[in-house]
């Protein structure tokens, strides 16, 4: 791939692969005894801590989690500390994952104080291991992503995903999520050099759309949204393909841009079901699975499920930008923006 035309945000996300290779190798001795450990002392429940991409890459997690492990997991907001000053979080034997790539947002800090004050156990998920956020971890694990200059998060949202990949494949103790791991830093060089553009290109003229995806997948979804939202100034809403029927799909009329996404589980065929209710209603949809009527997003073909939602994730990364300068939009620069948000 020639990369020297591009802007910082898909340079940075044609970097994950290598990164991924990166993270597998310095970490898969820390996620070994960290598995081991919530083997011995399971956590009652998990708790996980983020904004922003870092919040999408929590979703994708919960899923693995809930799905592999049966333990419940909640996304607490951290204004419960920051602004609402509670106290007395009652988080024992719960399992505390806080994830950043920056790990200097004020509300993050307060709540991981809060939760170590409760009695949980706290781990991070941190790219820069000279932050706040990583030192106030009884166990902090590199996102190794590497330095990232772009105000959109690219391959920070990869790694994180990669860094629950590894949790629960270590915890679990399941080869089909050892496998998916060590296939990934491969999977993802395929799928940087699948070509998104030509599904993208048409919502150059598009005010709103809806990104859809369920399950593992949800996640994805809400992280190509905001891309759409911060680097071309284009209104996306993502959805669970389970709740876009109660109501969303009102707005769905003739012509409206609805992009799907989907991985070969449990889920698949729901989505199919509703890809295929779009296409009815005359919407213009772009599908990873494939359904009559809609037009087909290439994919990295016979991945592991528990991957496909990061692998179309980094072609998505790779065409975004385009469709952001063709907006007239700078992809490295968003409106209003800043790559370091401290929220409290």
């Amino acid at each position: 791939m020639n990369t020297s035309s591009l802007p910082a945000m898909a340079l940075e996300a044609a970097q994950s692969a290598e990164a991924a290779r990166r993270q597998i190798s310095r970490c898969e001795g820390a996620f070994a005894q960290l598995g081991e450990r919530l083997r011995q002392r399971p956590p009652r429940f998990v708790v996980t801590c983020a904004r922003g991409s870092s919040d999408h890459a929590a979703s994708y997690g919960k899923y693995l989690i809930e799905t592999t492990l049966g333990r419940a997991v909640a996304s607490v907001g951290p204004s419960v500390a920051s602004v609402y000053n509670t106290r007395g979080l009652d988080l024992r034997e719960c399992l505390f994952i806080a994830v950043s790539q920056s790990g200097r947002s004020p509300d993050l800090l307060r709540l991981t104080e809060a939760a170590r004050a409760g009695g949980a156990l706290v781990i991070g998920f941190v790219n820069n291991e000279d932050s706040p956020l990583f030192s106030l971890c009884d166990i902090g694990l590199p996102l190794s992503a590497g330095p990232e200059q772009s105000v959109a998060a690219t391959k920070s949202y990869i790694l994180s995903g990669l860094a629950f990949l590894q949790l629960v494949a270590h915890w679990s103790g399941e080869a089909v999520l050892r496998d998916a791991v060590s296939r990934l830093p491969e999977a993802l060089e395929a799928a940087r050099e699948l070509d998104w553009w030509p599904a993208l290109e048409r919502l150059t003229g598009a005010h709103n759309l809806f990104v859809l995806g369920r399950g593992m997948g949800l996640g994805a979804a809400l992280e190509m949204a905001l891309k759409f939202k911060e680097t071309c100034r284009l209104h996306a809403e993502a959805f669970s393909t389970a709740e876009v029927i109660h109501g969303p799909l009102a707005l769905v009329g003739r012509g409206f841009p609805v992009l799907a996404l989907g991985q070969e589980d449990g889920s698949a065929e729901g989505t199919r079901s509703v890809v295929r209710r779009m296409v009815e209603l005359g919407a213009e949809v772009r599908s990873v699975l494939a359904v009559p009527g809609a037009e087909p997003l290439p994919v990295v073909p016979g991945v592991p499920s528990a991957i496909a939602p990061l692998c179309q994730v980094q072609s998505f990364y790779m065409s975004v930008h385009r469709l952001a300068v063709a907006r007239g939009m700078d992809p490295d620069v968003p409106a209003h923006l800043r790559k370091v948000t401290e929220t409290v």
